[in-house]
């Protein structure tokens, strides 16, 4: 469990507050807008309702307790980067800012920032990666080389083991997971034996992943 602090309480911020509670961090929400604050209010550690780019309001918030902060602040990149760099100021451990332009990334960097997001970015181009292929049932990209497939099996592949099908020394290419009916089993072990009706959570770099989508297709 993690102490996070999650200022701006838009749709992005909504969201990530709501998920950051179910999987058991203690989370404080900060918003000017107290209306947009009430849906979290039954769920959160605590609320406040505030201006954080005023430097008092984020003093009493007790910046450096925090494990992480997140400036979730999407109607002004100007309050977006006084807030970021205020955190730092006021002893932030790890400040995460959300951005909607390259510019405001570089900006939010250099003024303190750990990490800066741009969600519509990032899912856009996991949209076009995933519709862009017809077996590509998920995307997660982890490095601009490297990323996590989910893909069917190919059909040379069926009814043998992976070590028959020797899958790491000839595609490169690790198996994380088995997905059968949304049931994960991790790690398969080198005599599990592909089935015709599973998904394959794989990791690889993108120029190897392809040369089995290539198979697939």
């Amino acid at each position: 469990m993690k102490t996070i602090l999650v200022i701006g309480i838009g749709r992005f911020g909504k969201h990530l507050s709501r998920k950051l509670i179910k999987i058991g961090n203690e989370v404080m929400v900060v918003d000017k807008d107290e209306e947009k604050l009430s849906e979290l209010l039954p769920l959160a550690a605590s609320a406040q309702i505030g201006d954080c780019t005023k430097e008092e309001v984020l003093r009493s918030l007790g910046i450096s307790n925090f494990d992480l902060c997140f400036v979730c602040v999407g109607s002004s990149f100007q309050n977006s980067l006084e807030i970021t760099s205020l955190l730092k100021d006021l002893g932030a451990k790890y400040v995460i800012s959300k951005a909607s332009r390259d510019i405001h990334i570089k900006f939010l960097l250099r003024n303190g920032a750990d990490e800066v997001i741009d969600p519509e970015k990032d899912i856009a181009e996991k949209l076009a990666v995933r519709c862009s292929a017809n077996n590509i049932f998920d995307y997660i990209e982890l490095t601009k080389d490297i990323s996590i497939y989910e893909i069917p099996p190919a059909e040379s592949w069926i009814g043998k083991s992976i070590k028959e099908v020797n899958f790491r020394a000839k595609y490169h290419v690790s198996i994380l997971a088995t997905k059968v009916d949304d049931k994960i089993s991790l790690l398969p072990s080198a005599d599990y034996i592909f089935r015709p009706d599973e998904h394959l959570m794989v990791i690889g770099r993108h120029s190897d992943v392809e040369r089995i989508l290539r198979l697939i297709n």
